[in-house]
């Protein structure tokens, strides 16, 4: 192997070690890489990847940094390779997601969203990212990148017996929550009280009359009200549940009725400004389990699956799609991105001694400067600016040049050009 490529790896190991060690191995697998030519190794196929998915570089930009780390290549050759390497990136991706027993007795709060991405100055949806959370770790347990026809839906994650999930109003899914409820998962949602036709619960089985929520709320004197409940699915069978409910203080109710106002086209009714007072939240966690306080303080902590996907997006850019919408590159740039975004976690994580910022225990920093530290650590290998080759630089300027095309980039009027000849020429005679 040439001292090139052994510098490259040094510069890369600290990337290549959070990956999964069979990764050579599933290249072959997939395909991706079939043969040794310009791009000679997996970790070097990585590399690439990683410099359009990860730092962005455009096609052409990352032909001219495989150039200077090597030979002159393409970017046509670097699409071709490029596109080759979806399957590969998606079982990479699966791979690095945690696995393992479980115990019997263990216990997960998870917590799901998801969030649209599109390319830049798009309007409408490309994409969706569907993404889970252990809320104690803020480890990303699952994620799935679905075309913009993917709505979310809590059917499409693995989850276990014993887990408690968390999501908000898109979530009022009552055939889904029946079947979860079935398979011993726990559920905690924001209500959505037009989604979840909720019934009165005997003793043993529902009865027919609905829930008046407005009634039951409304006569509580007390700032909390549980309200026993059973849910019914389209299917006509029943999910046990409660509906917990906390008043929001006067100057926070009006606030919310405001934004209420403010959001619809139309007049609110008096219903909805009505339950924009209250914080309301479907679960059929039994409150032998979790009373009714820790479930809504808990659900006030959902917050921080916003702050993860937000981070994914401020930080590592993964709401800029550089590709063309539902296009093989495109798939390829979010799944390259996402496990771009998972090694640097990882990395992160082991930096700041196992944990990246564990719910746990008292919080004294977040994780945004560190991850901010780490990336650029990463981009710098990834880059491998010191293995340059100096000499390479005419070759990497041919490759980034531009194509012939309709619309010709712009240059001086002919008169400026001649006016700027003869000037010169002035000048050289007069030295």
């Amino acid at each position: 192997m040439s001292q090139l490529i052994d510098n490259f790896e040094i510069s890369f190991e600290e990337f290549l070690r959070e990956l999964p060690e069979n990764f050579h191995d599933l290249a072959r697998e997939f395909k991706a890489f079939a043969r040794s030519r310009k791009i000679d190794s997996t970790a070097m196929l990585l590399q690439v990847i990683m410099m359009y998915c990860g730092i962005d570089l455009a096609l052409r930009a990352t032909a001219g940094n495989v150039t200077l780390l090597k030979e002159k290549i393409s970017d046509t050759a670097i699409h071709n390779r490029l596109k080759a390497c979806g399957p590969w990136i998606k079982a990479l991706l699966k791979e690095m997601l945690p696995v393992g027993e479980v115990l019997p007795d263990s216990l997960r709060i998870l917590v799901v969203d998801g969030s649209t991405v599109q390319g830049s100055g798009a309007k409408g949806t490309w994409n969706r990212i569907h993404l889970a959370i252990n809320l104690v770790t803020l480890e990303i347990d699952y994620v799935e990148v679905t075309d913009r026809h993917g709505g979310e839906s809590l059917k499409r994650y693995p989850f276990r017996k014993g887990d408690i999930v968390m999501g908000d109003r898109g979530y009022n899914q009552p055939q889904v929550i029946a079947e979860l409820d079935r398979d011993g998962v726990m559920i905690i949602v924001r209500l959505n009280p037009w989604s979840m036709p909720l019934y009165e619960r005997g003793d043993d089985v529902p009865n027919e009359k609905r829930v008046d929520l407005v009634e039951r709320l409304s006569n509580t004197s007390s700032d909390y009200c549980s309200i026993q409940v059973a849910l019914r699915t389209p299917a006509g069978e029943y999910c046990e549940g409660y509906v917990h409910a906390y008043r929001l203080p006067p100057p926070q109710a009006e606030a919310a009725r405001r934004r209420c106002r403010q959001s619809n086209k139309n007049t609110p009714s008096e219903e909805t400004l009505f339950y924009a007072g209250w914080v309301m939240v479907f679960t059929t966690v039994p409150v032998s389990v979790l009373a009714m306080e820790v479930i809504l303080a808990v659900y006030r902590v959902r917050w921080q699956v916003e702050l993860v996907i937000k981070r994914m997006k401020s930080i590592l850019d993964l709401d800029l799609l550089r590709a063309r919408r539902d296009s093989i590159l495109g798939d390829v740039w979010l799944h390259g991105k996402l496990l771009y975004a998972m090694v640097i976690e990882k990395i992160a994580r082991r930096k700041n001694g196992g944990t990246l910022d564990s719910l746990s225990q008292v919080r004294t920093k977040t994780p945004w400067r560190l991850l901010r530290m780490v990336k650029l650590s990463i981009d710098t290998s990834i880059a491998s600016v010191s293995s340059w080759r100096n000499e390479n630089w005419s070759a990497c300027i041919e490759v980034m040049k531009e194509r012939p095309r309709r619309r010709q980039l712009q240059t001086l009027p002919d008169p400026i050009k001649q006016l700027l000849a003869y000037r010169n020429s002035a000048i050289v005679g007069v030295v």
